[in-house]
This record gives structure tokens, sequence and C-alpha cells, in this order.
């Protein structure tokens, strides 16, 4: 359940932060204090994330008749925001230090703990990766990459503490914590990309596109469908929204149109799950003394439904 995997997330970065808190406070670290409250960021963009996953697996209603999907996005937007502050948190707080020096205590301790966060992080972040492909979920996939970079910028500080401890140069801890904020801020920009194209309504990604075609190319035996035009579509949360334009012969039922269509639609929805297909039939334009004597739709249309 999306809700669960989002809710585990919740409990893992509050432990951390506790733990980097406590331990940067003991040691003096600048770079172990910076990830204590960019964990704290990331238990606050978990906890938004739970609340975006727990309302847009709503089902549609009056007011929402496309759904409430789009909340992942949100959530996601706002979450790369507040990664984006973080980093300008600690660069700020590098920069005082560069001027008034770092005291260091008890280093063994802060590499311990950077130890212990980058395996959590590790981990949890596989997990919910895995719960966003099961689930489509963009909110939780931007919440795994935020992780995943902790994974990074913990490996970072745990790096620049060993090489504090033996050189004994101290000044090399805001070094690393300014390091850490460039590489936050590059995960700000991948999370903002994302969010923000499918709140615009791109269209699907050509591996998805070419799904579509490939189902709608399979059709060509049914001889009255003449072929297909405007194909549009986009994302909203974990459901995707398709629409196209389908030619079909003119003497055909609407009822043999009908069912063609529920047919099309529905190898669509199987191809990519989740989805909702609308598909507005039109006439291929001829009159019946328009169409050649040997015409294969008159002649075999109706045995190939």
């Amino acid at each position: 359940m999306q809700t669960r995997a989002a809710f585990l997330s919740i409990i893992s970065n509050f432990t951390l932060v506790v733990m980097k808190l406590v331990v940067g406070i003991i040691t003096g670290s600048l770079s172990v204090i910076s990830e204590a409250f960019h964990s704290a960021v990331d238990l606050l963009a978990s906890f938004i994330a739970w609340l975006s996953i727990r309302e847009s697996i709503k089902p549609p209603d009056e007011k929402h008749p496309y759904g409430h999907g789009k909340l992942e996005n949100i959530s996601g937007a706002i979450e790369a925001g507040l990664i984006f502050a973080a980093a300008v948190g600690i660069i700020y707080t590098s920069v005082g230090k560069f001027w008034h020096g770092v005291i260091l205590e008890s280093i063994d301790l802060g590499i311990a703990v950077m130890a212990v966060s980058m395996t959590a992080n590790f981990f949890i972040s596989r997990y919910l990766m895995r719960a966003a492909k099961k689930y489509d979920s963009m909110a939780l996939e931007a919440d795994s990459l935020h992780l995943k970079t902790d994974v990074y910028t913990s490996l970072g500080v745990l790096v620049g503490l060993v090489l504090v401890k033996v050189t004994g140069i101290n000044l090399l801890d805001p070094i690393f914590a300014v390091g850490v904020a460039l590489f936050i801020i590059k995960a700000a920009y991948d999370i903002t990309r994302r969010s923000f194209m499918e709140l615009i309504d791109e269209r699907l990604p050509d591996e998805e596109i070419k799904k579509i075609e490939r189902v709608i190319s399979g059709y060509e035996k049914y001889r009255f469908m003449l072929g297909c035009h405007d194909l549009r579509s986009r994302k909203s949360g974990s459901h995707r929204h398709i629409d196209l334009h389908l030619v079909v012969c003119h003497n055909r039922t609407i009822k043999e149109i009908h069912d063609l269509c529920d047919r099309l639609e529905g190898d669509i929805c199987n191809e990519l799950p989740n989805s909702t297909v609308i598909i507005h039939p039109e006439p291929c334009g001829l009159d019946e003394k328009g169409c050649p004597p040997d015409c294969k739709v008159l002649v075999e249309g109706r045995n190939n439904l």
C-alpha cells in the first residue's frame, strides 16, 4: 500500500533527525548538524508525501471528475522547495563557520551516525522506489529520489569527518557541508522539473506513446478502421488520460463502431494500466457512390469485426 510505504519513510526520517541532532551537538560538527537539518526537511517532506498519497488515491467525485492525482505532483513540487531551502540554510551556516572557525569533538561518534544514516536511507530509498514503480506514484518516487540523495550526502559528510580525523584540519567540515548543499540543490532541480512537467500536462513518455501506437496498429485487420489522428495524452498522479480520433468507414453501424472503440480502449488499458481512454470516431468522408467497387471496407468489413 502506498500510504504504508510513505509512513515508513516518516518513521525512518524521524529516527535519523534525533540521532543526527544529538550527535551533531555532542561533536560540534557543522556537517552532521546540517544533515540533521536536512533530515528534518526530509521528515516534513515525507509527511507531505504521505498526506498527498492518502488523498490522491481517493476516487473521482462530483467536484473532481478527473480524480485527485495531481496532489502527488504538488507534493513533489513542495518537497523540492523544502530541499532547496535546506541547501540554502546549510550554505549560509557554512560560510559563517569559515569566519568563526570550527571545533570538533568525538569525531568517531559522528562517523558512526553518518554510516548508520547512509545505510538506512539506502534501503528505505530502494523500498520506496519499488513501491513507486508498483503503484506508479510520483510522490513515492520523489521521496525515494530525495532519500537517494541523502545516501550520497551522508557519504560526503562521512568522508569529510574521516579526513578531519586523519588530517586534523577542521575547516574541511564546513567545506564538505557546502558540497553536500550543492548536491542537494541538484536533487531539488530534478524533482521540481519532473513535478511541474506533469502539472502542465506534458504528454506521456515516448515509450508509452509507442505502446499506444502499437495497439492501434494491431487493429488494421479491422478493415473499416481507416486510421487515427490527434492522439493526446497526459498524466495526473498515477492516472493516465488518453484521447484520439478514429477514422472509420461511414457505412458501419453505430454498434459496430462502438464495439470496435470498446475493444481498442480495453487493449490500451491492458497495455497501460490505470488509464482512461476516450475515442472520438469520425466517418471517412466518402459517400457510397464515392467508394470503389472493390472497396475492401464494403466487402470484408462486417466479417472482420
